[in-house]
C-alpha cells in the first residue's frame, strides 16, 4: 500500500500541483500564528505546549480517520493515504519553477527569471545577475525536493498510516511561521520550533545527501559533505546543499546581493559556476533520486510480499 499510495500521490501532484499556500496550509499557518500570540510569554515550556496543541490534534484526527477507514475497506484507507500525501508531499511545483527559470535564462530574459525566483523563494531578487539566479534556483530546488518530498516520504514510510508525512509537514510549517518574527521575546518559540524541526530532519537530510552522492559524483559529494556542510548556519540544510553541489559539480552558496546589500554565505561545492545547464542537471538529479527511492521501496514491498 505504501508504494501504491506514493505513486498515486505523485501522479496527482504532477497532474495538478498544489500551491505552497493552498487553503489547508494557509488555515494551519493562521492557527499556528494564533497559538503563538496566545501562548508566547517568553518561556520555553509555553512553546512546547503551543507546538503540541498545533500538531497533536491534527495527527490524532488523521490517524483516527485512517484506522476507521481501514476497518471498513483497505481501498478507503489507501485513498485516505493518497489524499493526505497529496496535501503534504510537493515535488512538481519546485520542478516547474526550476524549468521556468532555466528556460528564461536560456532566452536571456533575466527579468523574468528573477521574477520567477522571487515568487518562488519569497525574497527579492531584483539585484541578482544570471549566475546568481541560477545558483539560488538550484539551492531552492534541492531544498524543496528534500523538504517537500523526500523527508516527508521518509516519515510516511517510518510511521504508521499517513501521520508521519503530516508530522513532518506541520513541523516544517510551524518552524517557518515562528521564525519569521523578530524580537527577543519570540526567541523561545522560534528556538523550540527550530529544534523540533532539526530533530525530525536529522536523518532524512543525511539520506537525501547520500542519495545525491549515489546518483551524482560520489567522491565530490562526500568530500563537500564532510568539509563544507559544517560551515553552513543550518547543519542539516548545509549537508543537503553541500552534497548536492558536489554531486552536480557546481559551486553554490557564496555571497549575493539582497536589498542592496551583500549577504555573505560560505561556499559550497566544487566545479563550475551555476548556469542554465546546471539548473537542468539539478532537475535531472532530483528525478534520479526519486527513481532511486521508488526502486528501494519496490524492493522492500517485494521482500515483504514474499516474506
Amino acid at each position: 500500500m505504501t508504494l501504491a499510495s506514493l505513486l498515486a500521490a505523485l501522479l496527482l501532484d504532477y497532474w495538478r500541483p498544489l500551491d505552497r499556500d493552498h487553503p489547508l496550509a494557509s488555515l494551519f499557518a493562521r492557527y499556528a500564528d494564533f497559538l503563538e500570540r496566545q501562548f508566547n510569554g517568553g518561556e520555553r515550556h509555553q512553546a512546547v505546549v503551543a507546538w503540541a496543541l498545533a500538531v497533536l490534534p491534527v495527527l490524532v484526527a488523521v490517524g483516527v480517520v485512517y484506522l476507521l477507514l481501514a476497518q471498513l475497506s483497505g481501498l478507503l484507507a489507501w485513498a485516505w493515504n493518497v489524499l493526505v500525501l497529496y496535501l503534504t508531499v510537493s515535488l512538481q511545483q519546485g520542478n516547474r519553477a526550476l524549468a521556468e527559470i532555466e528556460q528564461a535564462l536560456r532566452r536571456g530574459d533575466d527579468t523574468q527569471a528573477r521574477e520567477r525566483l522571487e515568487r518562488w523563494r519569497g525574497e527579492t531578487a531584483s539585484d541578482l545577475g544570471p549566475g546568481e539566479v541560477a545558483r539560488l534556483a538550484i539551492e531552492q530546488g534541492l531544498l524543496e525536493a528534500h523538504r517537500g518530498a523526500l523527508a516527508a516520504v521518509f516519515w510516511f514510510v517510518v510511521l504508521p498510516g499517513p501521520i508521519g508525512a503530516v508530522l513532518y509537514r506541520l513541523t516544517t510549517l510551524i518552524q517557518q511561521r515562528w521564525s519569521r518574527a523578530d524580537g527577543t521575546e519570540r526567541a523561545a518559540f522560534a528556538g523550540f520550533a527550530a529544534q523540533a524541526f532539526h530533530v525530525l530532519d536529522w536523518l532524512p537530510a543525511r539520506l537525501t545527501a547520500a542519495s545525491f552522492a549515489i546518483v551524482g559524483d560520489f567522491e565530490d559529494a562526500v568530500y563537500c559533505w564532510q568539509r563544507q556542510a559544517s560551515t553552513w548556519l543550518d547543519r542539516n540544510e548545509g549537508i543537503v546543499l553541500a552534497s548536492g553541489a558536489g554531486a552536480l559539480g557546481v559551486r553554490l552558496g557564496e555571497p549575493y546581493r539582497r536589498y542592496g546589500e551583500l549577504f555573505y554565505r560560505p561556499e559550497l561545492g566544487i566545479g563550475d559556476e551555476a548556469d542554465p545547464d546546471m539548473v537542468a542537471s539539478a532537475r535531472l538529479m532530483i528525478w534520479r533520486v526519486i527513481t532511486l527511492w521508488g526502486g528501494v521501496l519496490l524492493l522492500i514491498a517485494v521482500a515483504r510480499w514474499f516474506g
